[in-house]
């Protein structure tokens, strides 16, 4: 059950095509600010309520970096491990098709979970319009999400949250939910930049432990060649949900949504969660480890880089122009919520970062 509010949703939408058996949603949370921003994501288990959380979520995401777009955020319900790359294209486009009564006038696509570069290539090629996504190819004139805009934010959310919680980086232990697109960077920016010692990193496959340490550029390898990070050689694989009993400083989640329940707050033991994924668990939850003493930065301002290198291709800005502009408003951003919530009352810093948005968004109103 989707509920509504003052900010919305404007408009959900619900699209079925009988022909290729593709079925997904749109949600198109508010646009006072703009259209409505938000990735496609490709799932075989996404719902609407899902997609609705995470359009909300783009809402306050986008008016937190001060950016002149609005909320909204699709899914496509399909398994694309289970299906040829021919029959993908034909599940995008078809979407793509679907949802054109909306897009680009009020809303404006991007890639999410597995869907890259390529498949807002077949999007944008069914739309017919290539200002309906960013993320696209550079030979449509776009930034891709490939050259890890979300990742590197991250990465700078982390340094900041870590200087504000006192944790030295450098002699740190770092753990890594998911070596997708924004896991990648993030572990490559920690390890390479600061000396961070990875000690643990899953994937869809399972968990690579080594209290030693992970090398980057070793795992990265074994993961292009053998599909999964725990044939990493040496370290001790396990189940995906044991990332959470890892005992390491700064916990980076990069993949699933509800990761962490209330239930397993009282084994975490990280000093700092950073959330590169998007709703990676409940305010609810968020309080408990705040309660535990673990600072945890909120998705919507962590993981903002990916919606800034959108709004740089939007504007045709260049490669250059974008990392400047996501390093800048993602330290920016981290440091005044931090600073804020430090001085205020709020439980959270989700509950504060949450009151700049709205208050933001309603003075634009």
């Amino acid at each position: 059950m989707i509920a509504n509010d003052e900010f919305g949703p404007e408009t959900v939408l619900t699209v079925y095509d009988p022909k290729t058996g593709m079925k997904g949603f749109t949600v198109i949370d508010n646009t006072t600010l703009g259209p409505g921003k938000g990735g496609i994501r490709m799932t075989p288990t996404v719902t609407v309520e899902e997609v609705a959380r995470l359009a909300r979520a783009m809402t306050l995401k986008n008016a937190l970096a001060g950016l002149p777009f609005g909320g909204a955020k699709s899914g496509i319900v399909a398994d694309d491990r289970k299906m040829t790359p021919k029959k993908k294209e034909e599940l995008v486009k078809a979407f793509s098709r679907a949802i054109s009564i909306v897009s680009p006038k009020k809303y404006i696509a991007a890639p999410d979970m597995n869907m890259a570069e390529k498949e807002i290539e077949w999007f944008v090629e069914a739309n017919g319009y290539r200002r309906s996504a960013t993320g696209k190819p550079k030979k449509m004139g776009g930034l891709p999400h490939e050259l890890g805009s979300t990742g590197f934010g991250v990465y700078h959310a982390t340094v900041v949250a870590a200087e504000h919680a006192g944790i030295d980086l450098s002699k740190s232990t770092v753990a890594i939910e998911g070596f997708g697109n924004v896991g990648w960077f993030v572990a490559k920016f920690l390890s390479e930049r600061c000396g961070c010692r990875l000690v643990a990193v899953s994937d869809s496959r399972g968990v690579i432990y080594n209290a030693d340490g992970i090398d980057f550029k070793k795992l990265a390898d074994v993961k292009k060649k053998t599909g999964s990070v725990v044939n990493y050689i040496p370290g001790q694989g396990t189940c995906c949900e044991d990332i959470l009993e890892v005992k390491a400083d700064v916990l980076i989640t990069a993949a699933v949504p509800d990761l962490i329940s209330a239930s397993d707050v009282p084994k975490l033991k990280f000093r700092l969660i950073v959330q590169g994924s998007n709703i990676p668990m409940t305010h609810e939850t968020e309080k408990l480890a705040q309660e535990k003493g673990i600072l945890v930065v909120p998705d919507f301002v962590a993981n903002a880089g990916g919606v800034i290198s959108s709004y740089v291709e939007h504007t045709g800005g260049t490669e250059k122009e974008m990392f400047e502009m996501v390093e800048k408003k993602i330290r920016e951003n981290t440091k005044y919520v931090l600073e804020r919530f430090s001085k205020s009352k709020c439980s959270t810093p989700r509950e504060c970062a949450t009151k700049i948005a709205v208050e933001r968004i309603r003075n634009a109103k």
